[in-house]
């Protein structure tokens, strides 16, 4: 993949509908060939491959500094765990996972109820699905979880009064991400994980017509 031709709003995209299931990268590779970007296309290309490369390794980062900053205000790490929740729900492969583990949850206490959690099958006409399959949460638009766990996340923001220890911990965290993935020198593994990412993605979009 050219990251360069890559925009903003494309690696969002790639963010959003990626396996963040998988297992963060292990440290030794985390940590090893810095090197200074010899221009601006090869730093914009290397912070965008380094950024869906690393994602779950940034990711796991910023929560332990937001876990760092929140060690004197309990209610203000739930906060943060409520606003990271609903954050990942708005990707495709942790809504969809973490709807099928509340489900086989509920499962082991209640099959009758656990079986109302599931959407509704889509209707099928002339062998396709009418249209693309939205994306549920135990039974229900994924928008009202989301919402749920922002408010919650935001009234305890308020009781806790740790919002301004939480931006200067994100933006920190944000830094030190920029940071990594603008020297981190990407490796053959990250372009091969890259090309496999893109033949999913594909195979994905052609096994939904």
């Amino acid at each position: 993949m050219d990251w360069g031709a890559v925009t903003a709003e494309d690696l969002v995209d790639a963010l959003r509908e990626v396996d963040w299931s998988s297992p963060p990268r292990p440290l030794p590779e985390f940590f090893s060939r810095f090197t200074l970007p010899r221009s601006y296309a090869k730093w914009s290309s290397r912070l965008k491959c380094n950024l869906y490369y690393y994602r779950t390794n940034y990711f796991i980062l910023i929560m332990v500094i937001l876990g760092l900053g929140f060690l004197r205000r309990p209610l203000a790490i739930v906060a943060a765990l409520l606003t990271a929740l609903s954050t990942a729900c708005l990707n495709d492969s942790f809504a969809g996972t973490f709807s099928e583990k509340i489900t086989r949850t509920v499962r082991q206490f209640s099959p009758h109820f656990a079986a109302k959690l599931r959407p509704s099958p889509m209707p099928v006409i002339r062998g396709r699905p009418s249209a693309k399959r939205s994306i549920h949460i135990c039974g229900q638009p994924r928008w009202v979880f989301v919402s749920i766990f922002a408010s919650v996340s935001l009234m305890l923001w308020y009781v806790s009064c740790g919002i301004l220890t939480v931006l200067w911990a994100f933006a920190i965290g944000l830094l030190v991400t920029v940071l990594h993935a603008s020297f981190r020198t990407p490796n053959l593994k990250a372009r091969l994980n890259t090309f496999r990412e893109e033949f999913r993605a594909v195979w994905r979009n052609y096994s939904d017509l």
